[in-house]
């Protein structure tokens, strides 16, 4: 008969074998990300992606919503849900998400042409945040536009609409603080892959036309939330 503690011990050099790949593959895929414009211009469809947990901390759900660029209006919507298969370490979320990601993503009828994720892109630690991940390993144009920062260091921002700082972290830009509206807090932009700080910014203000937060993380943010409260069921 087989022992509980045996069966732990493994799983936990597992989990290690597992982190350790995780940061060398990470390491390798951060040195693929493109910093400039590389994108068809013009973009007519912007994408949203979000990613919630459920209350048992294992199974995620990711909303992927797509958004006309002009007009903001929702063209599609794509839900997807998962158990998260692997551990929980700070830095490599992206490891954890990004499968439920490219499973709604693969729902979309119409293939994403520049997508905005709810997290970091190369304002990360190790450069190779969520947005950028998602961007090296399906080729596509992508910005990390987080709500909180992650690391990095700033000058004072003015509280106008547009007014930017530069993230900096070891003497290297890692991404902008952005005022998206006049007094309200700021978010953080970063490049994901295949476009420059400038135009991620730009179309973050494009996309955040009356609220703090761009149109595309606001449509997936409820999109993620109405798509948790089905797998959860009503409250007990």
């Amino acid at each position: 008969m087989s022992s509980p503690t045996l069966h732990a011990g493994e799983d936990k050099r597992n989990a290690m074998i597992a982190v350790e790949q995780a940061l060398a593959l990470q390491a390798e895929l951060a040195a693929a990300v493109i910093r400039h414009d590389a994108f068809v211009d013009p973009v007519l469809r912007v994408t949203g992606v979000d990613v919630a947990y459920a209350a048992d901390g294992e199974r995620i759900v990711c909303a992927a919503v797509t958004l006309d660029a002009d007009t903001l209006a929702p063209i599609e919507i794509a839900t997807a849900w998962g158990t998260a298969d692997f551990p929980y370490v700070p830095g490599l979320f992206s490891f954890r998400e990004l499968p439920i990601v490219l499973k709604a993503l693969e729902q979309l009828r119409q293939p994403p042409q520049l997508v905005v994720c709810d997290g970091q892109g190369i304002a990360h630690p190790r450069r190779f945040g969520l947005a950028s991940h998602l961007g090296v390993v399906c080729d596509l144009p992508t910005i990390g536009c987080a709500k909180n920062r992650l690391i990095g260091t700033h000058d004072p921002l003015k509280d106008e609409r547009g007014s930017i700082a530069l993230l900096v972290d070891a003497d290297e830009t890692i991404g902008a603080v952005l005022r998206t509206q006049d007094g309200v807090r700021p978010i953080y932009a970063s490049i994901g892959h295949r476009i420059a700080l400038d135009s991620a910014c730009g179309w973050i203000l494009r996309l955040a036309r009356d609220y703090r937060l761009p149109e595309t993380t606001r449509a997936a943010d409820h999109a993620v939330r109405m798509a948790l409260k089905e797998i959860e069921g009503p409250p007990s």
